[in-house]
């Protein structure tokens, strides 16, 4: 399994400087965020390292050429919209922008786009579903015809009033997981796995790997602290941003060995993209950096070594 982490984390960067980074910190890979031009509407989002509106194959050869210069590769493209707001016009954006995302990855030689699913947030996953399945057939369709697989993140997005009830994204849990895959029987469609969301929900990160082993097409590998102090005081009802702390690998509940170890035993040998949203090592791009060096250095000993 080939280490790298999710560009999203470092914004400021052209992707020249991301891979250059990448490249001298040992990684193999990096997860190129394609969010279309404009202002971003979350932390974390908005952040464009590959532009997919209008990419020509002369342009995919010069990020393919690019990445070969420096030894890193594009683990797969990234883009994490809502496609089921109740909201049409937003909807109806995020779906063109994630056709176009499919639609560039085979001029870069990849076969992967991560993304959610989506939600709308007031309603059940029982209301939600006639909408997925009318929205994400044609999409799945669409991958299928680019020879494109589709990694469904499982974060529930559900973490402040704007997000309250429900969540944003649908594909949260293997219960959902079933049913969305028995619906839209695809080789296309699969998982962008993050084990961190199920600690979020209280739940055994390793618990769904061996039956969903030939759905995760990507892995994050990102953690989480459960603050029970604050649990106590607030009870797991109130939003989850007032008792869990994004962590990196290392710094949260996860037992990465234990983790890994579990994937090992299934057939996934994919990339480990490290998504960072830990603030403990500061706000600035050194801190950041900082986070991901520290990252690496943890996962290495279960990840393929590459050497700068």
């Amino acid at each position: 399994m080939k280490l790298g982490f999710v560009s999203a984390i470092l914004p400021e960067c052209s992707l020249d400087q991301v891979l250059e980074f990448a490249a001298a910190e040992g990684f193999a890979c990096v997860e190129a965020m394609c969010w279309p031009a404009g202002r971003a509407e979350r932390r974390f989002a908005g952040v464009t390292h590959v532009r997919v509106d209008g990419l020509t194959a002369t342009g995919a050869d010069d990020i393919r050429a690019l990445c070969e210069r420096h030894g890193v590769s594009l683990s797969a493209l990234g883009y994490y919209p809502n496609p089921l707001d109740p909201d049409p016009s937003v909807s109806r954006a995020a779906v063109t922008h994630l056709r176009r995302v499919i639609r560039a990855a085979p001029l870069l030689g990849l076969d992967t786009v991560n993304t959610f699913v989506g939600r709308d947030w007031t309603r059940s996953v029982e209301d939600n579903w006639p909408r997925f399945l009318k929205v994400w057939r044609p999409l799945v369709a669409f991958a299928e015809d680019h020879g494109v697989r589709i990694g469904i993140e499982n974060c529930p997005m559900r973490f402040t009033g704007d997000e309250w009830p429900g969540g944003k994204n649908l594909m949260t849990t293997p219960v959902i997981w079933r049913r969305a895959f028995h619906d839209l029987a695809s080789d296309s469609f699969g998982l962008n796995y993050d084990p961190s969301h199920f600690v979020l929900q209280h739940m055994d990160p390793a618990s769904p790997l061996r039956e969903f082993q030939d759905r995760i097409f990507h892995l994050h590998a990102k953690d989480v602290k459960i603050r029970r102090d604050r649990m106590d005081e607030v009870g797991v009802f109130a939003h989850p941003l007032e008792w869990h702390q994004p962590r990196i690998p290392g710094f949260g509940e996860m037992d990465w060995g234990r983790f890994l170890a579990a994937v090992m035993e299934t057939r996934y040998r994919g990339p480990v993209c490290i998504e960072v949203e830990d603030d403990t090592f500061g706000k600035s791009l050194e801190g950041r950096q900082s986070a991901l060096r520290v990252a690496g250095n943890v996962l290495r000993l279960y990840c393929d070594r590459v050497r700068p």
